[in-house]
């Protein structure tokens, strides 16, 4: 029967093609592990959506307070009524829960009390700018953290190996918004090299904001998130090449007169590589996270800078949309990581194929 399948078939010519026997396992094995993080992801964000909204339900920081600020003495107890209706915060949680959960599946994630505009159109404006910032630094980090790590990695307990690893674990352990004070007092302040604040002259349309104009209001803030950046991917990488380097490969390599960086760069590179590569996209949640403390800190006006002002305006639905956002950008990350090894490392792909078949 075997024979029969693999021979030509004269009458109609028919022959079977090897390579589209070797693609369709790869594209169920994709479809699948496609389906199961996305049924992940609904779930994911079903559980953050529930838990967020009871947790900001349950807040001793009342909206319209938070919202009025120094104006709450000038409103009277009539007009409150009427904001708190206008919002529904006079209706029970239960209640407002379900008709917020009820417009979520609808697409509709609601009105932001501070911007007066629907909460998506919110963050996406903010999105746009802080995308930027954060591409630039999550580039420069990845860049300059994997270069240091192969140097520190295959000159261990060299003096160039202490310094990067104590650079590394300095910044692993320094707060991004103290790092964003000090350059912005040093290069902003009193070298004057940097704009003070803002991601465009303050006065200023962004449509008539040039390119050089745009980095030159970027780069410092980037730059602090890319020291902070570049401290977990050094460390990592510079493990994964001490083991490189200490492997039989690399031990006939040195046999035969090889140079340790010769060794690094030809030899070691593709094995230090998927693991940097695939740390550098599970990053992206400490990237974020690192993004709203320096945008608060430059008064960068991102998507970060808006979640704090949204938290402590009592900007509710605005507050809820970016935490599923954040959500879904976090999981989009951590599943390009995951898709980048399963196709790279056939290991990998053999497990997930074991997986559903033990399923």
């Amino acid at each position: 029967m075997d024979l029969q399948v693999s021979v030509c078939n004269e009458a109609t010519g028919d022959c079977p093609n090897p390579r589209s026997r070797s693609i369709f396992p790869m594209v169920r094995m994709l479809l699948g592990f496609l389906g199961r993080k996305g049924a992940r992801l609904i779930l994911l964000l079903a559980s953050v959506a529930t838990l967020s909204f009871v947790l900001l339900s349950f807040s001793p920081v009342d909206p319209i307070d938070a919202y009025l600020g120094p104006s709450i003495l000038k409103v009277s107890p009539q007009q409150r009524a009427i904001i708190a209706q206008r919002w529904g915060l006079d209706q029970p949680p239960l209640e407002r829960f379900g008709k917020w959960a009820g417009n979520l599946l609808e697409g509709d994630f609601g009105v932001s009390t501070i911007f007066n505009e629907p909460v998506l159109s919110v963050i996406g404006k903010r999105f746009v700018t802080s995308f930027w910032l954060m591409f630039l630094a999550w580039t420069l980090s990845g860049v300059l953290g994997f270069l240091l790590g192969i140097f520190a990695g295959a000159y261990e307990s060299s003096l160039v190996d202490r310094c990067i690893s104590v650079y590394a674990y300095t910044m692993a352990s320094t707060p991004t918004f103290w790092v964003g004070m000090v350059l912005l007092t040093v290069f902003s302040i009193h070298l004057g090299w940097t704009p003070v604040c803002c991601a465009w002259p303050i006065g200023m349309e962004p449509e008539q904001v040039g390119l050089l104009e745009r980095l030159h209001h970027l780069i410092l803030p980037a730059i602090t998130l890319s020291l902070i950046g570049v401290a977990q991917i050094t460390l990592h990488t510079r493990e994964k090449m001490i083991d490189a380097m200490h492997s039989e490969y690399a031990m006939f390599a040195f046999a035969q007169g090889e140079s340790r960086l010769g060794i690094a760069f030809h030899r070691a590179l593709r094995n230090v590589a998927l693991p940097a590569v695939t740390l550098q996209f599970a990053s992206l949640g400490e990237l974020f996270g690192g993004a709203v403390l320096a945008e608060q800190v430059f008064a960068y006006p991102g998507l970060g800078k808006t979640t704090v002002e949204a938290g402590y305006r009592g900007d509710i639905p605005l507050l809820l949309g970016i935490v599923l956002f954040s959500t879904v950008f976090v999981f989009v990350g951590n599943t390009t990581a995951d898709l980048i090894y399963m196709l790279v490392d056939p290991r990998m792909r053999k497990g997930a194929a074991g997986g559903r078949s033990g399923t």
